[in-house]
C-alpha cells in the first residue's frame, strides 16, 4: 500500500521550457510540458483505437533507450517517451547535481527513433505538492539497492505511478539493467491493480560488455575500461552455476572485484528473481546476479539473469 509522506519542494527553472520550446519545429515529434496536454493527446490516440506504448526516461538517451523505443512500436501503434529527472529517487545531492541533462540531443534521438511523443514535464508539474509516497514489499524493497539507496525505490514508484497516471498508456517498457526497480514497479502494478501492461527488454551493452547507463557519460576513457570489469565477472560467474555453490561463487566474485582497486565494491549478490531471497546454498531459476560498486564518483549497478 502506497502512503502520502516525506512533503517536500523544489525550485523550478524557466530554462526548462524554453530549452524545451526552442526545438519543437525542427523535430517530428510532438512535445507536451503538461499533464493535461498528454492526457489529450492520449485519449484521442484511444478514441481513433491506437494502441499507446510508453518508454519512460530521465534522458541522457543511448541505444538502450532507443531499442526501448523500438520495442513498442513493434508492439504498438504510437509511442510516448517521457524525460524527467525525478529528484525524490536521489539520496545523494551531489548525484542528482550532476547527473546529465541533454534535453536537446534527446529529443533530436527520440525524432530520429520515430517515436511519436515526448512528455518533458517540470518538477514543478509533477510535484505540485511535494509529495512521496512510500511502498513496503518486504525484501524486494528493503534489500541491496533498497538498503543502500534508502527512500530511492519511494521515489521511483512515486514518479513511475505519477507518470503512468498522466500519460495513461496500454504498455510501459522497462529494461532489465535496473532489475530490481523493474520487480518494484511489476509488484506495484499487481497490487494497486493499475491498468497497464510492463513489458521487460534485455540489457542492452557495449561492446565491450559495459552495460549501457546514462551514468557512463561521467566516465572518461579509462574508467570505462576499468568498468567492464563488472560484466566479465558477471558473466564468469552466471558460467559457474552448474558447477559450484552458490557461496563459493559469490566469495570468488567479491575477491575479484576486490583486486581491482579503482572499484569499491558495495554488494555482488545472488537472489531468486522473484522475490529476491538470497540464495547461498542452492541455486533456485530464475535468478539472477546483481552488483553495485563505486568507479570514483560514479556508481555503476549491473545484473545476469539466469533462466
Amino acid at each position: 500500500m502506497c502512503k502520502d509522506s516525506n512533503k517536500i519542494s523544489f525550485n523550478f527553472s524557466k530554462d526548462y521550457i524554453w530549452s524545451l520550446t526552442f526545438f519543437l519545429k525542427s523535430l517530428s515529434i510532438t512535445v507536451f510540458e503538461h499533464i493535461s496536454d498528454i492526457n489529450t493527446w492520449v485519449e484521442e490516440q484511444h478514441k481513433q483505437g491506437r494502441s499507446v506504448g510508453f518508454v519512460p526516461t530521465m534522458g541522457a538517451l543511448h541505444a538502450g533507450h532507443q531499442s526501448l523505443i523500438t520495442l513498442a512500436k513493434a508492439h504498438c501503434d504510437v509511442v510516448v517517451a517521457s524525460i524527467f529527472v525525478n529528484p525524490t529517487q536521489f539520496n545523494n545531492a551531489s548525484d542528482l547535481e550532476k547527473y546529465p541533462r541533454t534535453l536537446r540531443e534527446d529529443l533530436e534521438k527520440l525524432s530520429a527513433s520515430d517515436c511519436d511523443a515526448a512528455f518533458c514535464p517540470s518538477v514543478a508539474e509533477m510535484y505540485p505538492t511535494g509529495d512521496k509516497g512510500h511502498w513496503d514489499y518486504g525484501a524486494l524493497s528493503n534489500s541491496l539497492e533498497g538498503f543502500y539507496r534508502p527512500g530511492h525505490f519511494d521515489g521511483v514508484l512515486t514518479i513511475v505511478k505519477k507518470l503512468f497516471e498522466a500519460v495513461k498508456a496500454d504498455q510501459a517498457f522497462f529494461g532489465e539493467k535496473d532489475f530490481q526497480q523493474l520487480a518494484l514497479i511489476r509488484r506495484m502494478v499487481q497490487e494497486e491493480q493499475l491498468p497497464i501492461h510492463i513489458v521487460a527488454a534485455p540489457t542492452i551493452r557495449e561492446s565491450s560488455g559495459l552495460a549501457m547507463s546514462s551514468r557512463n557519460q561521467r566516465l572518461n576513457a579509462q574508467e570505462l575500461e576499468i568498468a567492464t570489469n563488472i560484466s566479465r565477472i558477471l558473466l564468469r560467474a552466471v558460467g559457474q552455476v552448474n558447477q559450484s555453490a552458490p557461496a563459493a561463487i559469490l566469495e570468488e566474485a567479491r575477491s575479484a572485484l576486490a583486486e581491482i582497486p579503482e572499484l569499491k565494491l558495495e554488494y555482488f549478490e545472488l537472489v531468486e528473481a522473484n522475490t529476491f531471497k538470497p540464495l547461498t546454498t542452492k541455486i533456485e531459476k530464475p535468478c539472477v546476479f546483481l552488483v553495485a560498486c563505486y568507479l570514483g564518483e560514479v556508481r555503476l549497478i549491473d545484473n545476469m539473469i539466469v533462466r
